[in-house]
């Protein structure tokens, strides 16, 4: 008998005992009908999984900053990379050919690496994440406010659904790892041994901080009862489902943060200007099929409603009659040449088929495809019929009617789309609306104009929007192609959610609090100086001290420096920049911004770093940029400047012999006003180089 797919929860493998074994639902081979694993959780204490993440897990992960965590996530990246042939095989009996399972795994695991590479690059080596500037709320300055984000105390709960098991799972943790909250992960049944496979991968690799991650293969039927405030859900499956949870008690009033990604009815828009022979409608019919086919259409992102110019329609279809008859190859994913494999299950199979069904009493004709059992190619090489196989053709159907309500609410989750007309742009965009809500709509057009008047119509209604055209068919991921850097999820039906979105995921697992003290306090509270916190000037430059020596406020308050006209005029000519407020006095004078000719901001800033520099070789390395520059007050001929420079962020890298320290650099004139603002980048060696005998 096949064994028990075991949950991993509390620091180790759990699987139930002999007796509730008996009443495990059994998984099967998404081809041929085999069994491949059985799953229960008869006896598993969810409670007890949920408290060891609040509790251990919080502590593990708590213990370090946005960079030490975000390595980890390379090297799990490397970990699954090393082994990726293991799942590649297991992922066959899913129903994924060679390229669906790239999409699902290589996917997966590009999402690690790149939240490992933004977390290094976008967050500070540090546990808190400072949001927006700061608010000066009293005249001296000794009152500020300032928003930051800090991780939320209790687990994250991932709830996936069947059809991308590593990448479903991967682009939940990525985010939820890098903010410092452990995960809870549970996986849709039909497909949860190929996640399992990929944790067991982790959990040897070593690399998971004790109670990050916990699986649970299996039912989670009283799982919502267990959660309360400062928990947080993430959903990926049907609508029904996702309104069903979210009426929970523990997220309507125990304050459980809720997201979900539903099922959409996402649309794909033929531009009017986008006829037979256009590159745009080559991309169009290309993407079309594409997306029918991937994972056997079981993608929540893939189109459902092509929307195209009523003129259109018949060559539309023809083109992707013609592409599927020479492309797709209908099999098991284990045979040579099969490029669209199975539905996940049987279930999934005969679900897709009703839904069909309704569809075509709604009006809608096969125009491609049927709902007969497929001939397919078995993994022997033989052509066959499908057997015990969950095997579907792709189905076109094509609606005269478009306003059938049909159309635009009833989903089949497979290799299903249906086709309808549309007379202007204006009708074009009430279609898309009709779907009440998408993750994502494509639009494949070469005219501004109509891509601008979609965008404006269609944007609100979706999370995402791909405009296709002969400049990026070559080079763009697709429609159906979430990216770590994008936001997956949209509005109303979609779920209502937001997914990835870079280091927007990261925060979604953090709660955002408005601090308010001096600016003491503050720098404190953010690791990062305030005007009018502690300075500490003279002594050694700070430019003489290394990372393990420089602390916060460490400062350089220079000597003043007198501008003179010939100053000026030198460094409009040697530049070229003879802009009139340099050089022209009575011009200069006229402007309402300047009392004369003035000097170069950039003259000024160039200055302060003479001012402030210490040009011996020694620990900084180099300046790497500078940024929020303002200039304030203007400095005329016979004006002085100086500048004070104060530590102002500090930023160790974790796998480099050196990190990048923030400076907060203050110009001032001779009468104490502010002339400009700004913050120098510089990349500081985290020890003193040995010097020479």
């Amino acid at each position: 008998m096949t064994e028990i797919l075991p949950s991993y929860v509390n620091g180790a493998w759990w699987t139930p005992d002999a007796a509730a074994a008996t009443s495990a639902t059994e998984v099967r081979d998404a081809s041929t009908g085999e069994v491949v694993a059985r799953v229960s959780t008869e006896g598993l204490d969810l409670g007890a999984a949920l408290e060891y993440a609040r509790t251990v897990g919080q502590r593990s992960l708590g213990a370090m900053t946005f960079h030490q965590r975000a390595v980890l996530l390379k090297q799990m990246a490397l970990a699954l990379t090393e082994r990726k042939a293991e799942l590649y095989e297991l992922s066959s009996r899913t129903g994924a050919t060679k390229q669906d399972s790239w999409v699902d795994i290589d996917g997966g695991i590009g999402v690690l690496f790149t939240y490992s590479s933004k977390g290094r690059r976008e967050m500070p080596n540090s546990k808190v994440y400072v949001d927006g500037s700061v608010e000066n709320l009293s005249k001296d300055g000794s009152f500020l406010g300032r928003h930051i984000y800090t991780r939320l105390p209790g687990v994250a709960v991932q709830i996936n659904a069947f059809n991308f098991p590593v990448w479903g799972s991967l682009e939940k943790f990525a985010p939820a790892f890098l903010a410092g909250m452990p995960t809870l992960v549970k996986p849709a049944t039909p497909t949860g041994y190929l996640a399992e496979a990929f944790v067991r991968i982790l959990v040897e690799s070593g690399l998971l901080p004790e109670g990050s991650l916990q699986l649970v293969s299996g039912s989670v039927p009283d799982l919502f009862d267990h959660l309360r405030l400062g928990d947080l859900v993430a959903f990926t499956g049907s609508a029904s489902t996702a309104e069903r949870l979210r009426a929970h008690d523990s997220v309507q009033t125990g304050g459980v943060r809720f997201t979900s990604e539903t099922d959409s009815i996402n649309a794909s828009v033929l531009g009017t200007d986008a006829a037979a022979g256009t590159p745009e409608f080559d991309a169009y019919v290309k993407q079309l099929v594409v997306e029918m086919t991937t994972k056997a259409g079981q993608k929540c992102t893939a189109i459902r409603r092509a929307i195209v110019p009523a003129a259109s329609v018949d060559a539309v279809i023809d083109a992707v009659r013609a592409r599927i008859e020479e492309r797709v190859v209908l099999g098991d994913p284990r045979a040579e040449g099969v490029t669209m494999g199975p539905l996940a299950s049987v279930g999934q199979r005969d679900e897709v088929l009703r839904q069909v069904g309704k569809l075509e009493a709604a009006g809608g004709e096969l125009v491609i495809g049927s709902t007969d059992a497929p001939s397919v190619i078995r993994a022997d090489g033989e052509t066959g019929a499908a057997s015990d196989g969950a095997f579907v053709a792709p189905m076109l159907l094509r609606f005269a009617d478009a306003s059938s309500p049909a159309l635009h609410e009833v989903e089949a989750f497979g290799p299903v789309a249906s086709i309808v007309g549309y007379d202007t742009v204006d009708d074009a965009v009430r279609l898309v609306a009709r779907g009440g809500g998408s993750l994502v709509t494509s639009v494949a057009t070469h005219d501004p104009e109509v891509a601008v008047a979609l965008a404006g119509g269609i944007a609100a209604y979706n999370g995402r929007v791909l405009f296709l055209d002969r400049d990026d068919a070559r080079s763009s991921t697709g429609h159906g192609s979430p990216l770590p850097g994008l936001v997956h999820g949209g509005p109303g039906r979609a779920g209502g959610g937001e997914e990835l979105g870079g280091i927007r995921a990261v925060l979604h697992h953090m709660q955002r609090t408005a601090v308010q003290g001096s600016p003491e306090m503050l720098t404190a509270l953010t690791g990062v100086w305030h005007q009018g916190a502690t300075a500490h000037p003279g002594g050694v430059h700070p430019f003489r001290k290394s990372l393990a020596e420089l602390r916060i406020g460490d400062q350089v308050v220079s000597k003043s420096r007198t501008v003179t006209l010939e100053d000026i005029e030198t460094f409009a000519n040697f530049t070229g920049d003879t802009f009139y407020a340099h050089m022209d006095e009575e011009a200069a004078a006229a402007n309402p911004f300047f009392p004369g000719r003035v000097a170069h901001g950039y003259l000024l800033v160039s200055w302060a770093a003479g001012l402030f520099v210490d040009a011996a070789p020694g620990p900084v390395l180099a300046n790497y940029g500078l940024e929020n520059l303002r200039f304030i007050t203007p400095v005329s001929p016979g004006d002085s400047i100086r500048v004070e420079l104060t530590a102002k962020e500090i930023s160790p890298r974790e796998t480099d012999e050196y990190g990048e320290v923030r400076w907060d650099a203050v110009l001032k004139n001779q009468d104490d006003e502010i002339v400009a603002t700004y913050d120098v980048l510089t990349l500081v060696a985290k020890e003193l180089a040995p010097q020479p005998a």
